[in-house]
């Protein structure tokens, strides 16, 4: 997922209007109720529900795409691994291994539901700054501690990435070249040493600052949030579709994708 994932915060859409503390609760909530899910085919249906609510959003297709790529990437191991170690009866097997419909469709299953939740994720916080996302978590009463880590992480990760550009341009003006021996292992941790070291000093001195101009724990703003009408019937579109998946998830209308290993 790119770090700057509010990007194309200041696009126009139905999404970038809608009250980020009704937005986060309404979503989160359908997110987590997708987590939830059994069944293969009310998935794919909260998948299908998540395309939809990502196209409202406006967000550039290939913004998307570049960041679910990968995520699809790291998920594709599971088709092959849970398939031929699950503890089923076998329907075929492959090189020696037994091969288990069961598995793939569990597998099928988990690959759809991360993708749903991940598409949710972007309409989530891509439709509206990080920092007022961060604050409207707060309004949320969210714990103050995690909203503020989350929002010091996602500032100072720039900062620290700018921080190892710099060095790692200083290392090639001297004339280091990356190789695959002892000179090369002892450089890179002396380069690892240092950015930590400088990050630490950088984070004391960015608390000190925030000391000596008053923080006491908690945030201040002067963004203010108004809720519409249109505000909570996009949000009681949303939650009386995540009600009626999971109504019928639970509804045993539809076999559950077996887990075999518990």
């Amino acid at each position: 997922m790119p770090l700057d994932i509010d990007r194309f915060a200041h696009l126009e859409s139905s999404l970038q209007r809608w009250d980020p503390r009704v937005k986060l609760f309404t979503l989160g909530t359908f997110a987590f109720s997708v987590a939830l899910l059994k069944t293969l085919p009310i998935a794919i249906i909260a998948w299908c529900v998540a395309v939809i609510i990502l196209r409202q959003s406006g967000l550039p297709y290939a913004f998307v795409s570049s960041s679910i790529k990968w995520i699809i990437f790291f998920l594709l191991p599971f088709f092959i691994i849970m398939p031929l170690s699950y503890p089923g009866e076998a329907a075929f097997e492959i090189i020696g291994l037994p091969f288990a419909w069961e598995g793939l469709q569990l597998a099928s299953l988990i690959f759809i539901k991360a993708v749903a939740i991940i598409l949710t994720t972007f309409a989530m916080f891509g439709t509206a700054r990080f920092d007022v996302s961060m604050i409207a978590l707060q309004h949320l009463k969210c714990p103050k501690i995690l909203v503020q880590m989350l929002l010091f992480t996602y500032r100072y990760t720039f900062v620290f990435l700018e921080e190892m550009r710099r060095m790692q341009t200083a290392m090639r003006a001297r004339g280091f070249v990356m190789k695959s021996d002892i000179k090369t292992m002892q450089v890179m941790g002396n380069f690892v040493g240092t950015l930590l070291v400088r990050s630490f000093e950088r984070s004391e001195r960015v608390y000190k600052a925030m000391l000596s101009k008053g923080y006491q724990g908690e945030l201040h703003s002067m963004v203010t949030f108004k809720s519409v009408r249109q505000d909570y019937i996009k949000a009681a579109l949303v939650l009386v579709t995540t009600i009626a998946l999971l109504a019928l998830d639970f509804s045993g209308l539809f076999l559950p994708a077996k887990q075999g290993w518990f």
